[in-house]
Parts: structure tokens; C-alpha cells; sequence
């Protein structure tokens, strides 16, 4: 067997001959693991004591080093040095380091962390991953997804589908217990949105958003219940939802408005809801406000009428598509007629999704943009025989401007954050007026195609109105002006009367948020004129008394009396009334309402209170990756199969972890609820 060479840390090479009192340089602390040992000639390589590996160090004239030496020990690659630091330790894991202490050196040695191996820790994780990405349960039964765990931390014990479920359900009672804590803090109310999906069994899953703004003036939007509904078509099925998600929330007399697509109620049905709603919740303006038709749904339905008017025409701008885009021959002949015609259109040819209405409307805007390149296809590809009419052109791009108006309104719901309830007003208003004036136009062809939209959109103008306006009027930026602008557009010489019922209805509303406020004894109040309490008056300025009146003093206690009375009328002004007469605030995009209440909330108490509660309002029940969709949402196959409560847990954890944890420092002026969150399967 070869001498056995020691190194030092110049690298010298040190014969096992040396004598033991000969000083030595200090060595390496890798040394302490491993020998070297000659092979040949021109290699030298060094061994692990432990587990007798050899790692390559001299070859030659160049030299290893002794980084993946380290390595080798420090990370637990070792096996013998990995089992003998787990029994020293108690630690599991194969990324331990080596507990002995270092002995001092002249060059100190890299320090690595220690990887401590958690069991519950990685099931935690793996529960959260199956939520946030929909993953199904069963995937931890998978042999290949065991075996990639198992390649990755042998030590790791995949727990079963009943384990993983349970963990995702306790995932989502202890988020929903910090938010219900959230929802018990806040000052005002909860407004509630509907939405209803189906199953290929024909039931029916009705989800339950709460929108709401807290005391730091900030919106939330959450799912608070996933409720199975045996029978969807059934006229008790949201009011059950409904029931479930007061009692569950602890909302019962908290409720401010209810927002659902009212094309699967009946008016039956209707007036069901809004009754049963009337007697569990206290309402206020009469319910006026209670229960909103849902206008991500409505431009939707809108939408897919105009496409099924034009339904014979884009079917053969569909064709068109379709021949370009699935043949690379094709394409690239229409490429290069683009660039020979000098189109200058920037947007790519798409082939539609029919289960996306704005698919539908981005195909036909490319296509219009694109029909000289078309036009000329025609002349050039004998095969391409489905050239669309200059007629059937100038209809499409009709179409699109139409389109379009829908479009935008419907996109401001798919902002990353919710919008607030002011900002629709003028866009359905827009709508409003321009489907009015096309309907009543002198092309045949752009009333045929209008008439039916306005006539679906008025219905939902008539019944939302009031609402928009009212949330509008909480815009500093618009107040009452707009409202009196737009009405005397949409209704002309009827525009006064429909500006007293906005007007009177948002005093009568603020009178009730007035009165809550105050929460004086009945007795105490003579009678309320906007908003203000008038109190009995001072017993030595009274006016109702009996006999001649007898004038003492100076001569001037009559003026004293009138000069309190002049003051007293100018104190008399309502917050609202103030905030009306204020001039208006710069129209600017970046506004954000919210902040602009919450710096006020001093100066208007009573009305900012009023004003979280309207703009918090959903003017949609749909999710915003729903809001162009053409049809009802189904649940899938695989979730259809599990027990409704772990649905709604998957569900309703996934929104609340996409937002962190809801856990906030309790106000002092607000309970926190001692209830404890309880699920049962």
C-alpha cells in the first residue's frame, strides 16, 4: 500500500516518514476527514475516513482544492457522517453539519446552515399547495408524486387523502376565524353578492361574496360561503344562501344590499327575497337600495344578443380566421400581403373563444382592422373562397363600436383591486344614452341591431339607477352635478323629477344614518329636518307662552333672540348639505375616494359613515376571470365528488390565503366575537 501523503495548507505534500516533533504548518480542518493517497504517477486522491469515497485532488500540476471536500461533510452527503449526526443529535435530515466543535485554526472555515427536517411542517405546505392550485386531494395517494417526495426527502411520510383533507380544512377554519374576527371590527355594514354554479349532477353551488370597508378604509371583497343547493332552479335556494351566510357571519340586522343575476330569479321568486330580507334585516330607504341586478351579467347577455343578431356573419369572419391561422402557408402569405400592402395594424389575428364574449369582439376588431389584407387574399390564394361582403364589413365594424362600449364598462371589473361603487355611473349611464340615441337612429341596419340592447339595458337602468347615482353622488369629483347633467340628457323635460327622487332619497338616507347615530330617546327629539336634531329651547328664550309677552332688561333681548335664530339656521346645515354645497374637487384619474373619505371622517362623521357603506356596494356577483363569460359556471367533475363542506373549505381558504391572513390588532371601539369557528362533516 502506498505512503500516505498529509497536505498542508501550501499544498506541500507530506510524506508519513516526517518526524512527529518536526513542527508542522496548520492544516486544513478537511484534513481531519480525509487522507490522500497516491494512485499514480500523475494522480493523487483524496478519501473520506468515513465512507472510503475518493474525490479527485492532484492531477498533474493542477491542483482540486478542497471546496467539494467541504461539500462532501458539511452538507450531509456522507452517509456515515449523516447517520452518525442524526444519533448524536436526534435531528432527522439529510442537511446536517457536524456537531463537533472546530478546533481553533489559523483560517477559519465556511460556516453552513443546518436544514432541520419538519414533518408537519412539509404536510402544512403540501395542504397549502393543493389549495391555492386546485390541486385534487388524491394527489398525495399518486405513486409518482410519492416517489418524487420520497426522492427528495426520504425521512418524509406522505400522509393519506382523509389526513390531507383534514388539513386543508383547519387551513380554512383558522383563516376563517381571523376573518370573522375582520368582519366584527368593522364599523358599518356588509353587502352581499350571489352567484350560482351547477354541476353535471344538477345541483347547484351558490357563492357568497361579502364586500366591505373596515375602519382603516380599506375594501375587501371575500368569499364567505360555498352553499350546496339541492335544487338550483329553486325559488328558496339563494334565500337559504342567505341565511346561512347572516347566521354564520353573525350579520343578521348588518345587511345593506344584495347583488345577484337576476336572470335566475323569477319575479316570484323576487319579491320572495327581498320580503323574507325586509323582515330578517333592518332596510333602509324601503329597500330601495336592498337587492341590485348584477352588471358584469347584464352586459353579458347584452353582448351575446348583439353577436346572435350578426350570428351568420361572424360565423364566416370566423372561417376566415380559422383558414390564416391553422396553416403556417397561409399565414405567412397574409404576413407578407400585410407588409406589401403597408397595413398599419398592430393586432394579431386570434381565433375566438365562444365561451368569452370579449374573445369574440378582439377577433372582430383584428379582422375589421385587417380586411384590405383579406380582400386582397382573395385575389391571390385560389383556395381562400370566403371573402366577407364590403356590406357585411361596414355591419362588423358597427358591431364592434357597440361592442365596445360594453367592453369597457365590463373591463373595470377585472381590475387587480375591486372597484368601488362610484366609478359606474358614468359608464352605464354612457350606455344608457348612446343605445338610446342608436335605437331611435335612421340606419336601419344600427336601430335593427340596437333596438333589442337598449331595450335589455333599460330594464337594468331603471332598476339600478338609484343605487349608481346615490354612490356616485359619494364622489367628491361629481356630487349631485353629474347626476343633474346626465339625468338631463337620458330624460330631458322629465330630468327634475328624477333628480328629487336621487336627491330625496340620499337625504332620507343620511336622516337614517342620523338617527342610528345619535341613538337619542325619542322623547328627546322634537322633530329632524335633514339629518339635524332640533331640541326643545332653552326655557328662558320660549316662545309658547301664555298671556302678553312682557319685555325685561335692556330692550334688547329681542335682538339676542333673533340673532340666535339666524345662527341657529346656519348651524342647522346637515353634513350632507355642507358636502353638497362644497365646490367640486379636480376631476383626476388617480382619485382614490376611499383615502379622500377616510382624511374627511372627522369633518363628516355621520355621512362617512354612510359613504363606506355605498361604495362598498357590488354592482357584480361574478369573480372578475368571470366577467366575459357567456355561459353558467359549472363546478368540475372532480370537486362535484367531494362532501360540500370540503368544497366550500377549498374554496373559500384559497380567496383568503391569495390576501395573507386576516389577523388585525383589535379596535377598542369594536368587539371582537369569542365564537369559535366549528366545521362538521
Amino acid at each position: 500500500m502506498d505512503a500516505l501523503l498529509v497536505p498542508t495548507d501550501n499544498n506541500e505534500l507530506l510524506g508519513s516518514d516526517i518526524l512527529p516533533n518536526k513542527r508542522r504548518r496548520k492544516k486544513s480542518i478537511v484534513w481531519e476527514h480525509f487522507v490522500v493517497k497516491k494512485v499514480d504517477a500523475e494522480h493523487i486522491r483524496a478519501y473520506c475516513k468515513q465512507c472510503e469515497k475518493s474525490f479527485a485532488y492532484i492531477t498533474g500540476s493542477k491542483l482540486a482544492g478542497t471546496s467539494h471536500l467541504k461539500r462532501h461533510i458539511a452538507l450531509g452527503i456522507c452517509p456515515v457522517t449523516r447517520q452518525k449526526n442524526q444519533l448524536m443529535t436526534g435531528t432527522p435530515g439529510p442537511r446536517s453539519v457536524v456537531t463537533e466543535p472546530p478546533k481553533r485554526r489559523y483560517r477559519t472555515s465556511p460556516v453552513f446552515p443546518t436544514f432541520i427536517f419538519d414533518q408537519d411542517r412539509c404536510c402544512h405546505e403540501i395542504a397549502k399547495m393543493i389549495v391555492l392550485h386546485e390541486y385534487p386531494l388524491h394527489m398525495v395517494e399518486q405513486p409518482a408524486f410519492i416517489e418524487f417526495i420520497r426522492t427528495l426527502q426520504p425521512q418524509f411520510k406522505m400522509p393519506s387523502f382523509n389526513t390531507v383533507q383534514g388539513d386543508c380544512v383547519d387551513m380554512y377554519l383558522k383563516e376563517k376565524q381571523s376573518l370573522l374576527n375582520l368582519v366584527n371590527r368593522i364599523p358599518g355594514r356588509v353587502s352581499l353578492a350571489l352567484d350560482l354554479w351547477v354541476s353535471n349532477q344538477d345541483l347547484g353551488y351558490v357563492f357568497v361574496t361579502g364586500h366591505f370597508i373596515d375602519g382603516d378604509w380599506n375594501l375587501h371583497r371575500r368569499i364567505l360561503n360555498v352553499i350546496m343547493v339541492p335544487s338550483p332552479d329553486s325559488p328558496e335556494s339563494f334565500s337559504q344562501a342567505v341565511v346561512s351566510c347572516l347566521s354564520d357571519w353573525h350579520l343578521e340586522g348588518r345587511l345593506f344590499t344584495l347583488t345577484l343575476d337576476q336572470s335566475f330569479v323569477n319575479e316570484t321568486a323576487f319579491d320572495n327575497l327581498r320580503g323574507f330580507l325586509s323582515v330578517k334585516n333592518h332596510i333602509l330607504l324601503n329597500g330601495q337600495l336592498l337587492v341590485g341586478n348584477c352588471f358584469a351579467r347584464v352586459l353579458s347577455n347584452i353582448a351575446q344578443d348583439a353577436l346572435g343578431i350578426m350570428r351568420e356573419v361572424i360565423c364566416k369572419i370566423r372561417e376566415n380566421v380559422k383558414y390564416v391561422k391553422t396553416s403556417e402557408t397561409h399565414e405567412d402569405k397574409f404576413l407578407e400581403l400585410k407588409q406589401q400592402l403597408q397595413v398599419p395594424s398592430m393586432k394579431d389575428l386570434v381565433i375566438d373563444d365562444q365561451t368569452k364574449w370579449n374573445t369574440t369582439y378582439h377577433m372582430l376588431v383584428a379582422a375589421c382592422e385587417l380586411q384590405e389584407v383579406f380582400a386582397c387574399l382573395d385575389t391571390s390564394d385560389p383556395d381562400y373562397k370566403i371573402t366577407p361582403s364590403i356590406d357585411e364589413w361596414r355591419q362588423v365594424e358597427i358591431l364592434c363600436m357597440y361592442l365596445k362600449y360594453l367592453y369597457d364598462a365590463a373591463n373595470i371589473l377585472t381590475a387587480p383591486t375591486y372597484p368601488t361603487a362610484n366609478v359606474f355611473f358614468p359608464e352605464a349611464s354612457k350606455i344608457q344614452m348612446d343605445l338610446f340615441q342608436a335605437s331611435m337612429c335612421d340606419d336601419p341596419f344600427i336601430s335593427y341591431l340596437t333596438r333589442p340592447l337598449h331595450e335589455k339595458f333599460d330594464k337594468y337602468w331603471s332598476n339600478c339607477c338609484l343605487v349608481l347615482a346615490v354612490a356616485v353622488v359619494m364622489d367628491p369629483r361629481f356630487k349631485m352635478k353629474l347626476v343633474e347633467f346626465t339625468f338631463s340628457k337620458i330624460y330631458g323635460e322629465n330630468a327634475e323629477t328624477w333628480i328629487r327622487i336621487v336627491d330625496d332619497g340620499i337625504h332620507e338616507l343620511f336622516i337614517e344614518y342620523m338617527t342610528q347615530m345619535l341613538a337619542l330617546p325619542e322623547v328627546m327629539m322634537e322633530e329632524v329636518d335633514d339629518g339635524m336634531i332640533k331640541s326643545e329651547p332653552p326655557h328662558d328664550i320660549c316662545h309658547d307662552h301664555e298671556g302678553p309677552y312682557i319685555s325685561t332688561g335692556d330692550g334688547l333681548s329681542d335682538f339676542e333672540i333673533y340673532i340666535s335664530e339666524i345662527t341657529s339656521s346656519h348651524q342647522m346645515k346637515s353634513e350632507l348639505d355642507q358636502y353638497l354645497e362644497e365646490s367640486l374637487l379636480p376631476r383626476v384619474q388617480e382619485f382614490d375616494v376611499l383615502s379622500w373619505w377616510n382624511q374627511n371622517r372627522l369633518k363628516y362623521p355621520t355621512l362617512s359613515r354612510m359613504a363606506s357603506d355605498i361604495l362598498s356596494i357590488p354592482v357584480s356577483s361574478v369573480a372578475p376571470e368571470c366577467v366575459f363569460d357567456t355561459q353558467i359556471k359549472r363546478m368540475d367533475k372532480y370537486r362535484s365528488t367531494l362532501h360540500p363542506v370540503t368544497v366550500e373549505a377549498l374554496i373559500c381558504a384559497k380567496d383568503w390565503l391569495q390576501f395573507g391572513s386576516s389577523t388585525q390588532t383589535p379596535s377598542p371601539t369594536f368587539e371582537v366575537t369569542n365564537a369559535i369557528v366549528k366545521m362538521e362533516f
